[in-house]
């Protein structure tokens, strides 16, 4: 009888401290921009990695619609009611989202701000150097191409600081290449059909087009879609070193990418969160040096990200 009591006792205990445990499990909402670029289902890929591995829950915000407003916005609002203990946060406009990110500084949930820089009150900001991706992007590809040469410009969503950043770089890089000559420039809005539909039209308006200069790799695939149906050739280079786009640079069909690593950012917006809330020091900007990806070093990034270990806090923040 007694041993049947101190078994009951015992499992009683076990309950008693696995509700205690559920009832403490930290909960962080992380938004991010859309289910189509595959940069974000990377990022929320390592943020899920952090979360399982330091049993804290995560509650997924994502647009239906690529980056509306609208639906980031009522996102906002839900997250409001389900009162997480922080939250990491991509906006979808840097304009638009400004008001729902003061709603949830007036909640006094702590934000973890990450890629497109607004403002706000946040714990700290995780990102990297458009303005430099940009640039060395160019630069790399203006070297790779020679004294002359013609190019088109594939831009992101002309709202997104990462896009306007970029294409400051570049704006930068033509200043100082007087032998490359921009026959276009047009919005593909970081999504691959898109991009498709615009290099179909620099392709039927121009006869030649030594490259494509794209804001990310998912358009850059757009580009090369365009192309093949067209019948054409053109050096193209993008931006993320997405998986896609990596076995891409392995065949030579892509020239290069730059390794603007969500990823990479997911982990550490995470890490980033989780020491917030456990009253650890954080910077006020974690930026992550970017890196071009091309035939010399591409295999680093065939692993797909499912099967990437998680950058830990002392690999980026010293």
């Amino acid at each position: 009888m007694k041993h049947l009591l101190a078994i009951l006792l015992a499992a009683s205990m076990e309950l008693f401290m696995s509700s205690a445990r559920a009832a403490d499990q930290m909960t962080i909402a992380v938004f991010t921009k859309n289910l189509t670029n595959p940069a974000y289902e990377a990022f929320r890929i390592a943020v899920d990695k952090v979360a399982v591995a330091s049993g804290v829950k995560i509650q997924h915000y994502v647009p239906k619609q690529p980056d509306n407003v609208d639906e980031q916005k009522a996102m906002v609002e839900q997250a409001l009611k389900d009162r997480p203990d922080a939250v990491i946060f991509i906006p979808v406009d840097d304009v638009a989202m400004i008001d729902s990110v003061k709603k949830v500084n007036d909640a006094k949930i702590p934000v973890v701000l990450v890629s497109n820089p607004l403002p706000g009150n946040f714990v700290t900001y995780v990102g990297a150097d458009d303005f430099e991706i940009g640039y060395r992007q160019a630069r790399y590809l203006f070297d790779k191409l020679g004294a002359k040469a013609k190019i088109v410009v594939i831009e992101g969503i002309p709202v997104a600081p990462t896009n306007r950043e970029r294409v400051r770089g570049y704006k930068r890089a033509f200043a100082e290449s007087p032998g490359i000559e921009v026959l276009d420039s047009g919005v593909g809005n970081y999504q691959q059909p898109d991009a498709r539909r615009v290099m179909a039209k620099f392709l039927a308006d121009y006869p030649q087009i030594d490259a494509v200069l794209s804001a990310n790799d998912g358009m850059a695939l757009g580009a090369l879609e365009a192309l093949k149906e067209a019948n054409r050739s053109a050096v193209v280079i993008g931006i993320n070193g997405i998986l896609p786009a990596v076995r891409l640079i392995e065949t030579g069909a892509l020239l290069a990418s730059v390794d603007f690593n969500m990823f990479k950012i997911g982990c550490i917006a995470t890490r980033a969160a989780m020491r917030y809330l456990k009253g650890e020091p954080l910077p006020e900007k974690i930026l992550l040096p970017a890196e071009i990806i091309d035939k010399t070093n591409y295999r680093a990034w065939l692993v797909p990200v499912e099967q990437r270990p998680c950058t830990e806090w002392s690999e980026v923040v010293k």
